[in-house]
């Protein structure tokens, strides 16, 4: 199971012989203080957030393994090109209040580096002055765990969200198997640690059928547009085009069944093209020159 989940960047970080040490174990060549800039990321955090989705502390500890010496990259884009900083060391932060889960709050922390070239500099000044401040972070669990009935959230018959006796339901993302890079982003999103997570199948799933759904109202939009034309409104294609766009697939099809009976009433059932009767056949053609 893919996930992707957003946080936050702290900002520059003193460059000590600790660290020094932590971030030459990753370069090819011995960096010193002066080339390097460090900075810290708070990656994921223990909370349910707004998916009404958690990373339990043990998963934290996992991905706290997985994440050393990954990429930062931008916006997901997987290229050598924008590989900007890499994580060379990671903690699991605890703290003492508690989480919905009863677990003490905890996160995952990163400390990254990037090289003081004249590329890196506008993106130093930026994460200095607070614009570059979210990150994004794509990994995998392998399972997501109702915490009511402790089985898989996507077949057990709770909903994330409700209240079953009084317990809250989430899902509990556990056994980390892998972490694939972390991003600088725009938006984030969940509580406290300004973290975004999606499911990228779920993601790749809701894409499909949205695609599939834009194809249906315009295709919808074009047969409320034909119909009024058969209704005899006494509207130009253009204006009937113009008021279907504003409008959604219920009062699409609101005006879809009240057009076909406009137009029922107006030619009946025959055929479209009548036999006999002079002018008539010119007459009829004349309603669908829409």
């Amino acid at each position: 199971m893919k996930i992707r989940k957003e946080a936050g960047v702290d900002c520059g970080l003193e460059v000590d012989e600790k660290e020094l040490a932590g971030i030459n174990a990753m370069s090819r060549k011995t960096l010193t203080a002066e080339e390097v800039y460090a900075f810290a990321v708070k990656l994921c955090d223990n909370r349910v957030d707004r998916d009404g989705e958690r990373f339990p502390v043990a998963t934290l500890e996992e991905l706290a393994e997985l994440f050393v010496g990954k990429s930062g990259i931008f916006d997901h884009q997987w290229s050598a090109r924008g590989q900007t900083a890499r994580i060379y060391r990671t903690e699991v932060v605890r703290e003492g209040e508690l989480t919905e889960a009863g677990e003490p709050y905890a996160y995952l922390k990163g400390y990254a580096y990037l090289l003081r070239t004249e590329g890196n500099r506008d993106l130093i000044a930026e994460i200095e002055g607070g614009i570059k401040k979210e990150v994004s972070v794509g990994c995998s669990v392998e399972r997501a765990v109702c915490s009511v009935c402790g089985q898989d959230i996507h077949t057990c018959p709770h909903e994330k969200g409700e209240r079953y006796e009084g317990k809250l339901c989430w899902a509990e993302l556990v056994c980390a198997t892998d972490a694939y890079e972390w991003s600088f982003v725009a938006v984030p999103a969940q509580r406290d640690a300004g973290v975004m997570k999606s499911m990228r199948q779920d993601m790749e799933k809701l894409e499909r059928e949205a695609a599939l759904g834009r194809k249906y109202l315009e295709r919808l939009r074009g047969e409320v547009v034909r119909l009024g034309g058969l209704a005899g409104l006494g509207l130009e294609h253009a204006v009937l085009e113009a008021i279907v766009k504003k409008l959604e697939e219920p009062e699409l099809d609101e005006l879809r069944a009240a057009f076909e009976k406009q137009a029922d009433r107006a030619w009946g059932a025959e055929c479209q093209l009548r036999r006999g009767g002079e002018g008539k056949e010119e007459d009829r053609d004349g309603a669908f020159l829409i």
